[in-house]
C-alpha cells in the first residue's frame, strides 16, 4: 500500500494516526518531493471511479491562485492529468493506493470500509 501525504497537511497526520492506530502497514511517499506522474494519476483516476475533480486539492492555494474551479471545465481529461502531474501541490491528499483500491481525502468512515 502506497501512502501519499504531505507531512505538514493536519489531514495527511490524521491519516497517517488512523493507519497505525489500525495496524496497516504502509509505504509514504511525499507528494512535493516525488509528485505522481500523469500515468499514475490516470491509472488511479480510472481504478478510483470516481470524478477527475475529486483528485484536486481545491482548498488549495494553488489551486485558487491559478483559478481552477472555472478553468476545469473547459480543460480535457488528459489537460487536466497532465496539470495534476506538474505540481503534488494541486492533488488532493492523502491518497491510499493499495492494489485497485484508491481513496482520495480522508474519511475515517470509508477508510475503516476499505482497509480493514
Amino acid at each position: 500500500m502506497i501512502f501519499i501525504c504531505y507531512p505538514k497537511c493536519t489531514t495527511c497526520q490524521k491519516a497517517k494516526k488512523w493507519l497505525e492506530e489500525h495496524g496497516i502497514a504502509y509505504q509514504e511517499r511525499h507528494i512535493a518531493e516525488e509528485n505522481p506522474s500523469c500515468e499514475e494519476l490516470k491509472t488511479w483516476y480510472e481504478r478510483s471511479g470516481l470524478p477527475l475533480k475529486k483528485f484536486f486539492n481545491t482548498s488549495g492555494l494553488l489551486y485558487k491562485e491559478m483559478q481552477l474551479k472555472d478553468r476545469l471545465k473547459s480543460m480535457s481529461e488528459e489537460e487536466q492529468l497532465t496539470l495534476l502531474a506538474s505540481n503534488g501541490m494541486l492533488v488532493k491528499r492523502p491518497l491510499v493506493i493499495d492494489g485497485d483500491t484508491v481513496l482520495v481525502g480522508f474519511k475515517e468512515a470509508e477508510w475503516g470500509g476499505k482497509l480493514k
